[in-house]
């Protein structure tokens, strides 16, 4: 919210877009899925024009049932699993969904080329959260990208979001002797299963995804032992481009904090909302929806975004590894499509 709202403030500072401020209207779904719904009903009978957020998975497949039939264009920011946008069973892209984030197959798709042609690691482990469709995906295809390309993996362990306690399965993928345990989790598992590892004397590299990515990964695991971790993520701090600089400094001014990767999402989300509003040349929903449909080569912080057949952004990944106990960028990789 913070980063959309930032946005949003420089938009209607700079005139806002066709001459009009940006007026945003809040409402929180207190991050349960059934409360989507009824924020969005809220939000369409005020009369929006569009609709960002919320930020995960489950509660922007449960507001697209209201916003679609509304036509009412849905910018998700952080949404990460493939069907968000795109229905498997029928085939077909969800006509007003659309998100700013990249998916979790592409995640795992490019950690996969990493470890196997950058890090030259061939025998891999996975320990994944069993009751967590995010964790379960990743992990699913992370294996099969990583087999694909020759790699083995020589042994699958699971977890629940409620355990505090790894040992066993730890000690288990141990004895199968990996190169490397790939934990597609959130950093408050996260960084328990670093730290428990490190006490078990498995020094093995930890590798994620954008889950990991909080200040309390750090408190959690401990800088020393997140060395030799990595996970992709959809931005780094560390990034020296100067558009994101900025906005890291004008993030840091207004909330004096460091905007994490759902906050430079949020950011993006605002001024590609106004991109397609100023593409479309009104603020009709349905114009919108087409102007979004047609954009390319935005300019976010978190990448260059044209849009694919099925709604998802095609940008780059970055690589983060950690180095005492900051995010350090190794580098950003385009997945394949």
């Amino acid at each position: 919210k913070n980063g959309i709202m930032l946005a949003f403030e420089e938009i209607n500072a700079k005139g806002g877009v066709l001459g009009k401020k940006i007026e945003p209207i809040v409402q929180d779904n207190k991050s349960e899925n059934k409360e989507a719904r009824n924020v969005a009903e809220k939000l369409i009978s005020e009369g929006v024009v569009a609709i960002l957020g919320p930020a995960v998975t489950g509660a922007v497949k449960i507001e697209e049932t209201v916003a679609t039939p509304a036509k009412i264009p849905v910018l998700a920011p952080a949404a990460t699993a493939p069907d968000v946008t795109y229905n498997e069973k029928t085939n077909k892209v969800k006509d007003f969904i659309f998100r700013v984030c990249i998916i979790d197959p592409d995640q795992s798709q490019v950690m996969a080329n990493f470890i196997y042609d950058e890090l030259g690691l061939k025998n891999g482990a996975i320990m994944v959260d069993k009751n967590n469709d995010y964790s379960v995906g990743l992990g699913e295809t992370f294996k099969e990208y990583f087999t694909a390309k020759g790699g083995k993996i020589v042994a699958e362990e699971g977890f629940v979001s409620t355990d505090t306690a790894f040992k066993p399965q730890l000690t288990s993928i141990a004895a199968k002797k990996p190169d490397f345990i790939y934990v597609p989790a959130y950093y408050n598992q996260v960084g328990l299963i670093v730290k428990q590892a490190r006490e078990l004397g498995i020094d093995l590299p930890v590798m994620g995804a954008d889950g990991w990515d909080s200040p309390k990964l750090v408190e959690l695991a401990g800088a020393d032992n997140l060395s030799n971790c990595y996970f992709t993520n959809h931005y780094s701090v560390e990034d020296p481009s100067e558009r994101i600089q900025n906005f890291i400094k004008a993030y840091e001014e207004k909330y004096n904090a460091t905007p994490d990767a759902f906050a430079a999402l949020g950011y993006d989300t605002a001024y590609l909302l106004a991109k397609a509003i100023e593409q479309a040349g009104t603020a009709e929903p349905q114009k919108i929806r087409d102007a979004l449909e047609n954009i390319e080569g935005f300019e976010g912080v978190t990448g260059k975004l044209s849009y694919d057949e099925k709604h998802n952004p095609i940008k780059e990944i970055s690589i983060i590894q950690m180095v005492d106990g900051k995010q350090k960028l190794v580098k950003k990789m385009q997945p394949q499509h």
